[in-house]
């Protein structure tokens, strides 16, 4: 082959990769703003086809529905950014809000002690969780679904199987739960809900840890590769307890509004939001194989989620029809995830 043929073969490949740069880089812009997208569409669908979703009572109540759920999906993101999924979530939310439940309205604990006893449940169940996948070297999803079960269980010894405080028991008591704990789940400041407020409290502490702090990027790190991330000196173990906490500690914050909200616990409350939570993280666009999104991208399908169960019910559609448009959402978007990692190398 001579020099100049030799050049051509050489150099053409760059120059038509050059030549596709932009417009490729366009259309990888436009994919990955897909759930932004998306809501917005929801949004405008929604205000057209229906004269009761732009008032402010009805965002003021979507923002409400999803915050337990937003909560939750903090956690569960930076879980899954690790590489690793959190099955046990809901259950430690029961378990949590049972607790701390019980301490309040039984043990006559103040609502102080109360509500740390809840936290610290949830970070010792997250803690528990992250020290058996990483020193026992079990996989992400068996060590969380045997929490769920266990934390399930705990919740109905420590309740007996009755909503706290039960139907029972409240004429002999003195006083149910605090009004404290009943306006974090329930109140309002400034015609704004107080649990969106601890949503938006929640998601700034998960961006702020995922952006600014050694472990957000050993998050990253982990999630991406591994072994890279260990050959380069980063704990994997520590990082996977890290993660787990505080997924853990999370749920704990969520029993603590969703009991303020209902002012009851139980031990079969929040069934199902751990699925929810997963949905969430993956509507909003993260990687379901880590290493790959944030806590932006998933309060956006936290409120995909929530604008559009509001939408349907709005509109009088079935609950059981729900679950079917949920689901198929949910699988369609993460064969366009894939479909979009493989088409645009994001």
């Amino acid at each position: 082959m001579s020099k100049v043929s030799e050049a051509h073969v050489q150099d053409s490949p760059p120059l038509a990769a050059e030549a596709r740069g932009p417009a490729r880089s366009r259309w990888s812009w436009v994919m990955r703003g897909g759930p932004v997208i998306a809501l917005a569409a929801l949004v405008l669908y929604l205000a057209v086809g229906s004269p009761h979703f732009l008032t402010f009572g009805n965002l003021m109540n979507v923002l409400r529905q999803v915050s337990i759920n937003a909560i939750l999906a903090v956690g569960q993101t930076v879980v899954i950014l690790s590489a690793g999924i959190d099955l046990s979530v809901g259950a430690i939310l029961a378990l949590s809000a049972s607790i701390g439940a019980v301490a309040m309205a039984y043990w006559e604990w103040n609502v102080w002690l109360g509500m740390l006893a809840a936290l610290v449940v949830g970070g010792l169940c997250g803690l528990v969780n992250g020290v058996v996948i990483s020193k026992g070297r079990i996989p992400d999803f068996i060590a969380t679904i045997g929490m769920m079960s266990v934390a399930r269980g705990l919740a109905l010894i420590v309740t007996d199987g009755l909503p706290v405080p039960s139907h029972l028991t409240a004429l002999t008591l003195r006083a149910g739960l605090p009004e404290q704990l009943i306006w974090l789940g329930s109140g309002l400041v400034a015609g704004v809900p107080v649990p969106a407020i601890v949503a938006a409290l929640a998601v700034a502490l998960g961006w702020f840890l995922l952006r600014y702090t050694g472990l957000g990027r050993a998050v990253y790190a982990v999630g991406g590769n591994r072994e890279a991330a260990r050959v380069s000196g980063i704990n994997v173990d520590r990082t996977k307890i890290a993660v787990y906490t505080f997924s853990g500690l999370m749920a704990g914050v969520a029993g603590l509004v969703l009991t303020g909200r209902l002012n009851s616990a139980n031990a079969l409350m929040a069934e199902g939001a751990e699925l929810h939570s997963i949905a969430a993280v993956v509507i909003g666009g993260t990687n379901l194989f880590g290493g790959e999104g944030g806590v932006g991208g998933t309060i956006i399908g936290v409120l995909i989620m929530g604008v559009l169960n509001n939408g349907l019910n709005l509109m009088n559609v079935s609950a059981f029809w729900q679950r079917v448009i949920m689901g198929a959402i949910i699988v369609g978007v993460v064969v366009f995830d894939q479909w979009r990692r493989r088409r645009f190398g994001h």
